[in-house]
């Protein structure tokens, strides 16, 4: 049971946005926090702190809701609790139907699923595997500028894993077809829980192997081999995409 006197961070959420009045994370009792919070859910524990997900109160000003990249420089175990408690909001949004029969789904009780009312059949938070990848050619790193980056920042190349595919074979796949570049040497770094609006991204580095770059202007508004003196503006710190320039960047002169 939710103690109203402890003092906890709040996982707000209203349409894939969280509730960061001031600029942060409410950390406050559930009295402080000035609206009901008896639909509170536990998401994890961070600081010796509860972490909770609620569903945001109609009254709220929706002015106070930033999506959760205004987060990227919070601890990263606290970011991803964050990303949890929007990864259920856009569950409880997008999977009010069974799948099977049509029936209506609630939240269940005691388990983090919708049940279906009628067929009582559970459905688990979709979550949709991407991998993410740094190509590295001597001390040249492979970057790609999406339409959507309207400041004008560039990335690694990314991408979603197809049904029957590795990891590793939707590596080489995204970067052959986004930049007509063939890599080898594939290893992998590590992930991060991505809530955009509920990826997984897996982090990989490669080897330039051969091809000559040929973006992909369909997917792609521009790709470049950079060097550090030469490197444009990048993924923002706290993303696994600035992680892995980094680790490239260590091994360049």
């Amino acid at each position: 049971m939710l103690n109203k006197q402890e003092i906890a961070y709040w996982c707000v959420v209203q349409d894939r946005k969280v509730y960061l009045p001031f600029g942060e994370l409410p950390l406050l009792t559930a009295n402080e926090l000035a609206f009901d919070t008896d639909l509170a859910r536990k998401v994890g524990e961070y600081n010796n702190h509860p972490v909770y997900w609620l569903e945001a109160p109609e009254a709220l000003n929706s002015a106070d809701f930033h999506t959760q990249r205004e987060l990227l420089d919070v601890a990263p175990a606290l970011f991803d609790l964050v990303g949890r408690a929007t990864q259920l909001s856009h569950m409880l949004h997008t999977q009010k139907y069974c799948p099977s029969c049509g029936g209506q789904c609630q939240l269940a009780e005691m388990d983090i699923a919708m049940v279906c009312q009628q067929c009582d059949s559970h459905h688990y938070p979709r979550i949709s595997p991407c991998v993410i990848v740094a190509v590295r050619r001597g001390d040249e790193l492979l970057l790609a500028q999406h339409p959507r980056h309207k400041t004008g920042m560039y990335t690694v190349i990314a991408g979603f894993v197809e049904a029957g595919e590795t990891l590793e074979q939707c590596v080489a796949r995204e970067v052959l077809e986004e930049t007509g570049i063939i890599v080898s040497n594939i290893r992998y770094v590590g992930s991060q829980p991505w809530a955009f609006p509920s990826n997984l991204m897996m982090g990989f580095l490669a080897d330039y192997q051969s091809g000559e770059l040929k973006p992909d202007y369909t997917e792609l508004s521009d790709a470049v081999w950079a060097t550090k003196a030469t490197l444009p503006e990048v993924a923002p710190k706290g993303t696994i995409a600035r992680h892995l320039i980094e680790l490239s960047l260590e091994k360049m002169k």
